[in-house]
């Protein structure tokens, strides 16, 4: 085989010293699928001593000199967050080296200009690690279904947030104690709010929509709520409906009301607790595992599931990245990046069409019932369901609606705040895939 192609390693913690595990012990695999050996040119840390364990004479502070040495063929990103990582990615762009990342944030922050960057160059921005670990999910909706036209991507693609929610539905924990146990199981980080609080969900949603629906969508277009509002009640109460409660990232194609033209179509994106049937596919997942679910026009209903994060999964998914645009260099060309060509708008999530589940805390008393009725009928919110548990000072009146714009239905729960036949309204959560 002719000389190796040298990569430089931004980063070596967790990811980063699995990708540089992985290359060494699969170098002959690596050079056999690429048709030339992968080599370690450098390796880019802030603290050297810390990586005792690495062969000291490929350690480095000086990241940005390392992605500009003429020696380095490709360029692995796995340090995370915006900077440096946005500069050091625009200058190995601006030198001819691809770049494989898992930076979900910067991509979901600046992934129009880094794809506008590696084209300008002539080489290639890959980053399947970046969302769902080591789920093949990114390529295929890019590739596989690129004949395809998707309607819906519906996914747990926080793990974190999924071990809790689990564990609340399976042991009956309050959020605070399930929170806790993940913690100590080192599911979740000492501060564990880009997972709780949906951030790191929502910067993952922005990247799906993107690929999905050929739009440009950043992190700020995508809606965000976190789970630490949701109690063991909640969780009980979905139960009592046959269904489960999941931290979903919800990208859709949504039509213009009362017209189906594709030039009436805007692409809605969220990231919220709801409440799934636990006959949807998605119920099932459990622990720290994510799953997405896709909706296409002519393939239909595709589910993809696996490990969505840890070291070695993730850099399994870096690695098959390297791999991809290794071969491109060896080839002379770059792959095909990603389209925003449809450029659709981004619709406000109070014009999203939604569900809600909503708990009351009521007076039991004649008309109390129809009185509530009113005030969804006053916002034009169609109820589906509703029952009532316990008798007197106990009563509880549990509602789910029909779909209805998200503004209509959160004007109906601040109504309903000021009634004063309602005690208290105590749970609202939005319900999915419920008939």
């Amino acid at each position: 085989m002719s000389a190796p192609l040298r990569v430089a390693l931004l980063g070596c913690g967790t990811v980063g010293s699995a990708v540089l595990r992985l290359i060494e012990d699969q170098a002959d695999d690596l050079a056999a699928r690429i048709g030339r050996p992968i080599e370690v040119a450098g390796i880019a840390v802030r603290r050297p001593a810390h990586h005792p364990d690495v062969p000291q004479h490929l350690l480095t502070t000086d990241s940005a000199a390392l992605v500009r040495r003429d020696d380095v063929d490709l360029v692995v990103e796995v340090i995370g967050g915006i900077e440096p990582a946005r500069s050091l990615m625009y200058a190995a762009f601006e030198a001819g080296k691809s770049v494989v990342s898992a930076n979900k944030a910067l991509l979901a922050e600046d992934g129009p200009g880094l794809h506008a960057a590696a084209a300008k160059a002539g080489v290639d921005l890959y980053y399947e690690a970046a969302v769902a670990g080591a789920i093949p999910l990114l390529r295929p909706l890019r590739e596989s279904l690129a004949g395809d036209q998707l309607r819906r991507v519906v996914g747990i693609v926080n793990g974190t947030t999924n071990y809790i929610l689990s564990r609340m539905a399976e042991t009956g924990a309050g959020f605070a104690e399930a929170l806790a146990e993940a913690t100590e199981l080192g599911y979740a980080e000492a501060d564990p709010t880009a997972d709780v609080d949906g951030f790191d969900a929502a910067a993952k949603a922005a990247i799906l929509a993107s690929l999905a629906f050929h739009t440009p969508v950043s992190s700020a277009d995508v809606h965000r709520e976190g789970i630490s509002a949701v109690s063991a009640t909640d969780v009980a109460r979905a139960a009592e409906i046959g269904c489960t409660v999941k931290l979903l990232a919800i990208c859709e194609r949504v039509g213009r009301a009362g017209d189906d033209a594709a030039d009436g179509d805007s692409v809605a994106v969220r990231v919220h607790p709801a409440m799934i049937p636990t006959t949807h596919p998605l119920a099932s997942v459990g622990g720290a595992f994510n799953a997405v679910f896709v909706e296409a026009e002519a393939a239909g209903q595709l589910m993809f599931y696996g490990q969505g994060a840890g070291g070695e999964p993730t850099a399994s998914a870096v690695l098959g990245d390297l791999v991809a645009v290794a071969r491109n260099r060896v080839a002379g060309a770059s792959g095909q990046g990603p389209t925003g060509y449809a450029d659709l708008a981004v619709r406000p999530m109070a014009e999203t069409p939604t569900r809600y589940h909503v708990s009351l805390d009521v007076a039991d008393k004649p008309g109390v019932l129809a009185a509530v009725a009113q005030e969804f009928a006053r916002q034009d919110v169609s109820i589906s369901t509703v029952r009532q548990t316990g008798r007197g000072d106990a009563a509880t009146l549990v509602i789910v609606t029909h779909s209805a714009p998200d503004a209509a239905l959160s004007a109906t729960i601040a109504a309903l705040r000021d009634m004063p036949a309602v005690r208290g309204v105590t749970s609202v959560l939005r319900v999915e895939g419920l008939s």
